[in-house]
């Protein structure tokens, strides 16, 4: 099982942190917060608390943070990432759900990457699904497709061993530049939510045919 350290303290943390913790693994919740994070930790039962001006203790580093925040957040704790896996589970859209923030030949999860050392390795995961949808688990029998990105081949496997402790399935889609594909899907999700399913409860995946 994995050593998980989860930056944020809002809905995603919450719903991965709980997931984790069933799945076998440690888990530490660090927010800006300590009241918050303290709270949060003992609703969920079993999750320590780290201090957000400390090295995180996770193998894996989840960025449960807006993406606004993200690069900030990685920049602040610098060569305490070191060797870590980095896992972006942001959605860098802009305010009107029309495009994106960051540069047009770029992804959140490369702008995240180039404020990480050089040690540590960013894989761009969880981002296409709903808190509420993955908090919720497996739907009708079947476990949901949680889709990644990344360069670093060991890292995506530490990654891809971490969904499956959750019951889910990992789907690697390639190398980083990949996350612009998947931030895309995230934005594709925000559309149909607007224009034809109405709802959030709803995650998309792949179908084996035959």
């Amino acid at each position: 099982m994995s050593s998980i350290s989860i930056i944020g303290l809002g809905n995603v943390a919450r719903a991965l942190a709980a997931r984790a913790l069933a799945g076998g693994n440690a888990v530490e919740i660090i927010g800006r917060n300590p009241a918050k994070a303290e709270e949060l930790a003992a609703a969920l039962g079993g999750a320590t608390v780290g201090t957000a001006d400390a090295a995180p203790a996770g193998d894996i580093v989840v960025l449960a943070v807006p993406y606004a925040g993200a690069a900030a957040v990685v920049s602040e704790y610098g060569d305490a990432l070191q060797g870590k896996v980095i896992i972006d589970v942001t959605n860098p859209v802009t305010p009107d759900f029309q495009g994106f923030v960051t540069p047009d030949d770029s992804s959140g999860a490369q702008e995240i990457a180039k404020a990480a050392p050089a040690g540590a390795h960013v894989v761009k995961a969880f981002n296409t699904l709903f808190s509420h949808v993955l908090a919720a688990g497996p739907a009708e029998g079947r476990p949901l497709d949680v889709f990644i990105a990344g360069d670093d081949a060991q890292a995506k496997a530490r990654v891809s061993a971490f969904i499956e402790s959750l019951g889910l399935r990992p789907m690697d889609t390639g190398e980083l530049p990949m996350a612009r594909a998947l931030e895309n899907v995230g934005l594709l999700e925000l559309g149909l939510i607007t224009h034809s399913v109405k709802h959030a409860n709803f995650s998309l995946g792949v179908t084996m045919l035959g």
